[in-house]
């Protein structure tokens, strides 16, 4: 396995030219998947770990040390770097988000998100200036690690329905990278000219875009814009739960197996995990 500082090292470089696509898997086996593809960075999703876990993708249904073991699983499960979505930073005073933070890095992370996003419906966005705290207070525990760890600030304006999320998530955005965030993202941002006004906005700070779906703007595109990395969030882990659910309600609703024709076959699936183990040994 490559060791940590390798993997951090390496992380930091894919960010300073090009445009690359980090999958999320949701488990040990979805990484060692996409391990195998060629994919040079992974990040955690904490909507595929929550569903998987029989849990809403809601504001701390998971508990903070769930999700720190869930990390620390991934990120020894593959030689690659690993960015964890570690949502709110799981505190909402910058002091108590320092502290998680650090254990976050202890994990061997390469990199870490915080977002913006209190989970309260009535105040969905943190105050500016204590969002900037955060990300001070998440920047300043990193550096006390050592760790050559990178940390990606988020701005929830497009996902949380805020009336003006364009203007609002750039504000935040370049608030925040001045507070020492390495990364910018704005998930929920689809539309060309709000992507390449946010890329120009914290430039040259690269930025990651959420992409979701084969609508809208490709791969090249983004790349084009001058976006540096593109995620795939929940997607993956809910491409999966859809042929799941329609075999089951096949099966449960009509007793029908036809949900599970054209299936990967057991032995193509087992055989990829028996080779990746001996591949370990």
């Amino acid at each position: 396995m490559t060791d940590i500082a390798t993997r951090r090292s390496t992380f930091r470089k894919l960010h300073e030219s090009g445009c690359f696509v980090i999958p999320n898997p949701w488990d040990v086996g979805s990484a060692r998947y996409l391990r195998s593809l060629g994919f040079k960075a992974l990040a955690t999703t904490s909507g595929g770990f929550a569903f998987s876990s029989g849990l809403p993708d809601a504001h701390w249904a998971v508990s903070r040390d769930k999700v720190l073991e869930h990390i620390a699983e991934i990120v020894a499960s593959v030689d690659l770097p690993v960015n964890a979505d570690f949502e709110s930073g799981y505190a909402n005073e910058p002091e108590d988000v320092a502290e998680n933070v650090r254990l976050c890095v202890e994990t061997g992370v390469a990199g870490l998100s915080i977002e913006d996003a209190t989970g309260d419906r009535e105040e969905p966005l943190y105050d500016l200036p204590l969002a900037v705290e955060r990300i001070k207070a998440a920047k300043a525990a990193i550096k006390a690690s050592g760790a050559d760890v990178l940390l990606v600030a988020r701005s929830e304006c497009f996902l949380l329905g805020h009336p003006r999320p364009l203007a609002e998530a750039i504000l935040r955005l370049q608030a925040f990278a001045e507070a020492g965030a390495d990364v910018l993202f704005a998930p929920g941002a689809t539309k060309r000219a709000d992507i390449e006004a946010i890329v120009k906005a914290v430039h040259p700070k690269p930025v990651n875009v959420l992409l979701t779906s084969s609508a809208g703007l490709k791969v090249p595109e983004l790349a084009d814009l001058g976006v540096r990395r593109i995620s795939v969030g929940s997607a993956l882990a809910r491409t999966a739960w859809t042929a799941f659910i329609r075999a089951a309600r096949e099966i449960a609703e009509q007793s029908s197996m036809a949900g599970m024709d054209n299936s990967i076959a057991f032995a193509e699936l087992n055989g990829f995990f028996q080779k990746d183990l001996a591949q370990r040994s």
